[in-house]
C-alpha cells in the first residue's frame, strides 16, 4: 500500500479516516450508504513549524478532516474519482501552501465474488500554484 518512496519532502498524514456516505453507481449504495476509508498525504514544508511550534505555521488536521468529511458525507456521486477530485480541489483550495496531495478513497464493503481488504481509488495530485 505504501508507495511514499516516490514522493520526498515534508508532509501531513491523515490515516484511517472513515466515514458513511452514500456514493456508488448502485442504487442500494445511494440508498443505503456504506463505510469508506481515506489516507491523504499532503506535502508542504514544515520547516517553520517546526522551529516556531505555532499552529499558524502549518495547517490543521482538524480542518483537512473537516473539508474530506463535507464531501465523503455530502452529496451523493457515482464514481470514487469523483470523490477525491473533489476533496482534492477543496484542499488546494483552502491551504495554497500544500503543493501536492496522495489521496485514498476504499471502499470495505464491496459487493465483490471475492475477499478484499478493501476496492477503491489512489490519486496524486500536484497544485497548478507549483
Amino acid at each position: 500500500m505504501e508507495n511514499d518512496g516516490a514522493y520526498k519532502g515534508d508532509k501531513l498524514v491523515l490515516q484511517g479516516l472513515k466515514f458513511h456516505g452514500f456514493h456508488g453507481v448502485s442504487e442500494e449504495e445511494r440508498k443505503l450508504g456504506q463505510k469508506f476509508l481515506v489516507d491523504i498525504d499532503a506535502w508542504l514544508d514544515l520547516k517553520k513549524a517546526g522551529k516556531s511550534d505555532k499552529l499558524e505555521d502549518t495547517v490543521s488536521y482538524d480542518e483537512i478532516y473537516s473539508l474530506v468529511k463535507e464531501i465523503i458525507e455530502g452529496a451523493p456521486r457515482a464514481l470514487l474519482e469523483s470523490v477525491v477530485e473533489s476533496i482534492a480541489s477543496a484542499i488546494f483550495g483552502k491551504f495554497p501552501q500544500i503543493h501536492s496531495l496522495r489521496i485514498r478513497v476504499g471502499k470495505p464493503h464491496v459487493a465483490v465474488s471475492g475477499i478484499v481488504d478493501y476496492l477503491g481509488v489512489e490519486i496524486y495530485r500536484t497544485s497548478k500554484a507549483w
